[in-house]
């Protein structure tokens, strides 16, 4: 089967709004929280968010959005987007650019996209509660097409003329890692010779505030306490939003367009919990099972992984939950590769985290080093025994492990080779 290679990153998050200041940030360990004015008040319980900056886009009317300057978004393009939609495009410009694409190779039949979003909220209010007091003649006509699930693939597909595959992935926390995955099927099966993944979420009230509902956000005022995967004090995540845009090339674009890979994309595997609507299977074996058939599939041996990002929100039961997965199936081979949750730093994507984190991985793997876990005070007991970097360490893993689980129980893992 024909090797895979992400030859392209874009990023608008919490951390940086490219691979250098994100590559910055992970490296430093600057986290990108503030305290968020919507929620500063007392019927709201949380209170921090990882907030995207030279971004506005707080109104239901994307005209009156604000964005950087490096940036022009058509009028006709704009007006169907929801806020992540804008952060989306916006990456996707970058990761265009940095695998050095043209014109030509975006847009014909070899060329998909997969995308990944939780669809708007705010927008979904706004033009259903307009269409009950209104009625429909007031309505936009484009207010269904900008709201809902599909709106990143159907706006980004319309907008850069993708004629490959293109579809959207619903899988909660774990939709753009899936995205990825299926992605990695269609160029190494023959299908299609590129493919972009996106993924973005708005990352607003909307968005964050209904998770408060299920007591899984983090009630700190201190930013810089409010997100600590894996520390005994830790009380939920902390939500963000934001885009990220990943390009995958098959082994044969990469040599006909004498492309410099990030790394590659080698394996993946999945598996559910079939435990719980909303929590993880307390022995984690759902996301055992995802590991132990991507390093099946990748033909890679546990003792060859270096470094495992964790899908390790700052959650209660889901830390401990991947913890002993992790022990699971690197334990038993005596093995302690490098483990942390860059959740510490930019907070809880949805179903942005798999994609931006692999995003993240790529980078590291070519900048040569590996994110420390930030904001650990005293390590859960319970996390006791994995190799958990509090600090960054500057050595270039050689393979990469990237989790990713959402709701019912989807657990994805992928594999990334150093090139």
């Amino acid at each position: 089967m024909p090797r895979v290679y992400i030859t392209g990153v874009g990023f608008v998050t919490s951390i940086g709004n490219d691979a250098a200041s994100v590559a910055a940030s992970l490296r430093e360990q600057r986290h990108g929280f503030e305290l968020y004015p919507p929620f500063q008040k007392p019927e709201i319980s949380c209170k921090v968010i990882g907030t995207i900056k030279g971004f506005s886009t707080d109104s239901t009317d994307p005209e009156d959005w604000t964005y950087p300057s490096a940036y022009t978004v058509k009028r006709e393009t704009i007006r169907s987007m929801a806020p992540h939609g804008l952060y989306t495009h916006c990456a996707m410009l970058q990761a265009i650019a940095d695998a050095k694409l043209g014109d030509a190779d975006v847009s014909n039949a070899d060329t998909g996209l997969f995308a990944a979003s939780g669809g708007s909220p705010m927008l979904t209010y706004y033009h259903h509660e307009r269409l009950l007091r209104l009625g429909p003649a007031r309505c936009s006509p484009l207010g269904i097409v900008a709201s809902i699930v599909g709106t990143l693939n159907f706006n980004l597909v319309a907008a850069f003329k993708i004629q490959g595959a293109s579809t959207g992935f619903s899988s909660a926390c774990a939709s753009s890692a899936h995205a990825l995955a299926y992605a990695f099927e269609e160029i190494s099966l023959g299908r299609q010779k590129r493919m972009f993944i996106a993924a973005g979420e708005d990352g607003n009230r909307d968005a964050i505030l209904p998770f408060a509902g299920m007591r899984t956000l983090s009630l700190q005022t201190d930013p810089a306490l409010a997100s600590r995967p894996f520390d005994v004090a830790r009380d939920g995540f902390v939500g963000t939003g934001g885009g990220t845009v990943l390009v995958l090339e098959s082994e044969e674009e990469v040599s006909r367009r004498g492309a410099r890979p990030y790394c590659e994309l080698a394996g993946w595997g999945q598996a559910s919990d079939g435990y719980n609507v909303a929590i993880s299977h307390p022995d984690g074996t759902g996301s055992r099972n995802a590991m132990e058939r991507a390093l099946k599939a990748a033909r890679i041996s546990a003792a060859e992984v270096d470094y495992v990002n964790a899908h390790a929100t700052s959650t209660l039961i889901g830390d401990v939950s991947e913890a002993r997965a992790l022990r699971s199936v690197f334990g038993e081979m005596g093995v302690r590769p490098a483990v942390s949750s860059t959740k510490s730093l930019t907070g809880h994507g949805l179903s942005l985290a798999g994609a931006m984190e692999t995003g993240f991985c790529a980078v590291l793997m070519r900048e040569g080093f590996m994110p420390g876990s930030a904001h650990i005070t005293n390590l859960d007991p319970a996390c006791e025994g994995l190799n958990i970097l509090r600090a960054t360490v500057p050595q270039a893993p050689k393979v990469v492990m990237k989790n990713s689980s959402g709701f019912g129980g989807a657990n994805v893992a992928l594999l990334m080779r150093r090139v």
